[in-house]
């Protein structure tokens, strides 16, 4: 271990760094553990499964394990979640390359169960591949049935037998995946309903009356993208129609979208050029209607018009907020072309 340089704190809290092996230049990362299973940690270094980092080195010292692991950059699904940047199609892609992964843990004998599935542990790298992180929590699922005697996982996403009422079992893991589906669900405006049968399914509390593996629970995803379903299900909310401002139900938004309308109508209805025709003049400030409103359209994502802008959908903030500024500077400018060549049609 003295081979690895540390060269920044990633996780002072949990002991977590970012570390040069001297040798090669490579960057890896460092954990220093006090809760594992050394067992899962040895098989996972021996058998390393697609989607998860690989074990370079470990190393048990005294009540401890010394980790080294591949370091993979990307964006966290927390990150996403906090930036409302998933689309519906991105969830189901996203979950179903979970399910995969997890089949594959759980197909070892006995089952290897992951037990702290959330955001904050799942990467997804440059090519939107998925990577599960943090086996911490992880271990094999007993044949005796005897319940877990104490909750290691995370509070919210840990299933109902981490507390005491059962043992850990593959339907542990596709209770975490629901919740985990509710969470991404919520970051999506406006609101979608596309799995909401999924999630009820997953979180059941007896773990019988969930999903039987994460095959069938893969294949439940796979058949959510049937034709019409998706749009269906997503405006399926009536907030989901209301005006930027009123969709959340908060008066602080809904004073503040009062007086931004206000001030965008007269801006429309102040200006009143001598010389125009009733009907000429009901075209102008429609034309001024529709430019001011596509841009609070788009900047606060009505009806998810952002999914039409690739960049408003960029996991890095600057291309997102950039996106979105070509996307308002497309419409504003699109609409009063549209108005003036029509305005020029009608009246020249």
């Amino acid at each position: 271990m003295s081979f690895y340089k540390t060269i920044s704190v990633l996780n002072e809290d949990h002991e977590v760094y970012l570390v040069r092996h001297q040798n090669t230049q490579k960057i890896y990362v460092k954990k220093i553990l006090t809760i594992y299973n050394k067992q899962v940690y040895e098989y996972l270094k021996e058998h390393p499964i697609a989607g998860t980092p690989r074990i370079i080195e470990l190393c048990e010292e005294d009540d401890h394990l010394i980790l080294i692991e591949e370091f993979i950059n990307g964006t966290t699904l927390q990150e996403m979640i906090d930036q409302h940047i998933c689309s519906v199609s991105d969830i189901r892609n996203y979950l179903i390359d979970l399910c995969s992964i997890l089949h594959k843990l759980h197909s070892h004998v006995p089952p290897l169960i992951h037990r702290d599935i959330k955001p904050s542990n799942i990467i997804l790298t440059e090519e939107d591949h998925v990577i599960l992180l943090d086996f911490n929590a992880a271990k094999y699922s007993s044949a005796s049935k005897e319940a877990d005697t104490m909750l290691i996982g995370t509070k919210g996403y840990a299933a109902p037998e981490q507390y005491g009422f059962g043992s850990s079992t593959p339907q542990t893991d596709i209770y975490a995946v629901g919740i985990l589906c509710k969470e991404l669900c919520a970051s999506v405006t406006p609101a979608c309903h596309s799995f909401d049968a999924i999630i009820d399914k997953c979180t059941q509390m007896n773990p019988a009356d969930r999903y039987a593996s994460v095959l069938d629970l893969k294949s439940a995803l796979e058949s959510s993208d049937s034709p019409g379903l998706t749009a269906k299900a997503d405006v399926k909310s009536f907030r989901s129609f209301l005006p930027p401002g009123f969709r959340t139900g908060k008066i602080s938004h809904m004073f503040l979208a009062i007086i931004g309308y206000a001030l965008s109508l007269w801006l429309i209805f102040a200006e009143a050029p001598s010389g125009y025709s009733l009907p000429h003049l009901i075209i102008r400030r429609t034309t001024l209607f529709l430019m001011l409103f596509s841009v609070i359209g788009t900047t606060f994502n009505y009806l998810g018009i952002q999914r039409f802008f690739p960049l408003c959908q960029s996991r890095k903030w600057p291309l997102r907020l950039f996106g979105i500024l070509l996307a308002d500077i497309a419409l504003y400018t699109l609409f009063a072309i549209i108005g003036g060549l029509f305005e020029y049609l009608v009246f020249s």
